[in-house]
């Protein structure tokens, strides 16, 4: 929003400097306009900062849920080898190792995408919001490159219309 109205500013500025005559050009001052492009610059890498840390925390997400899921899986180790050491509770071991290892194996999944798809929805609604302000930035410089335009085409046809009249009253002095 902040790079917006950074824009519509550099707009005015444009709109309200001298201009110089018989050419498309204005004078600005150069720090007042070279400051407002710093500030822009900066306020853009915020949103993709957003993006980079959405990014590492997907990544970060899906780290902890496989050391979860091999931690689980080690404990369930760990539990079945006290079984087997009982030798009266071998077969009852192994049938629990597997029960185990399969509810450890199902909640890792379960937790992997869970947090698969908590960040993809995270990353998507980013995604759509850029997208968003994408066009409405480009609309508005579209709008403000169109009206631009059209008072350049005001301003030369004004002008022709007076080197024109200054031309027949030229050639009406004898």
């Amino acid at each position: 929003m902040e790079v917006i109205k950074l824009l519509e500013y550099l707009q005015e500025l444009l709109d309200t400097s001298s201009k110089i005559p018989m050419t498309n050009k204005v004078v600005v001052k150069y720090d007042e306009f070279n400051e407002v492009i710093e500030q822009i610059i900066n306020y853009l890498p915020d949103e993709f900062k957003k993006a980079q840390w959405i990014c590492e925390e997907k990544e970060r997400i899906l780290k902890e849920a496989t050391e979860h899921a091999e931690l689980i899986q080690k404990e369930s180790i760990d539990i079945i080898r006290k079984k087997i050491n009982n030798h009266d509770y071998v077969k009852e071991a192994h049938i629990k190792a597997e029960e185990i290892v399969s509810a450890a194996q199902r909640n890792a999944k379960t937790i992997k995408y869970t947090a698969r798809d908590y960040a993809n929805e995270i990353m998507t609604g980013i995604q759509n919001e850029i997208t968003e302000k994408e066009k409405i930035m480009l609309n508005n410089i579209k709008k403000e490159c169109e009206n631009f335009i059209i008072a350049i085409e005001k301003d030369v046809a004004e002008t022709n219309a007076v080197l024109k009249k200054n031309i027949e009253e030229l050639r009406k002095i004898k």
